[in-house]
């Protein structure tokens, strides 16, 4: 299986409700570094995974609605607790929202995977991973 990664970046600020998150039940922001990694068996005609230019403006796009915004404070988000694990799959279902757009280019159709991972910080990280349906 070959894979195509690109990484890019979004600051946001939220809260969680319940006990088990302590003092993370506050208001308190996050820096996040995203990895999606694209996965397909066999290369298209033109030798590649994915445009890598393509999905990196894609990423972009996805994360520029995030980007410096209150989670608490998006009708989209209401009654959910916005943890890494719930972003990145977020994140994983509007950048497959992209590829079946075509925003990916012509040959994205074809991919086999995608894996979403947001690092919080150097040790600690959460990740989507599933098939991408044709």
């Amino acid at each position: 299986m070959y894979t195509v990664c690109v990484r890019d970046r979004f600051m946001i600020a939220h809260s969680f409700r319940g006990e088990v998150f302590g003092p993370a039940q506050r208001l308190h922001g996050a820096t996040y570094v995203v990895d999606v990694a694209f996965m397909r068996p066999a290369l298209d005609a033109d030798g590649l995974v994915v445009d890598i230019g393509r999905a990196g403006a894609a990423l972009r796009e996805t994360l520029a609605a995030l980007d410096y915004r209150n989670l608490d404070e998006l009708p989209e988000f209401a009654g959910s607790n916005t943890t890494t694990e719930f972003l990145a799959k977020t994140v994983f279902d509007r950048m497959h929202a992209a590829i079946r757009a075509g925003k990916l280019g012509r040959t994205a159709h074809a991919l086999a995977r995608m894996k979403v991972t947001l690092h919080e910080s150097d040790v600690a990280w959460a990740s989507y991973e599933a098939d991408l349906a044709p």
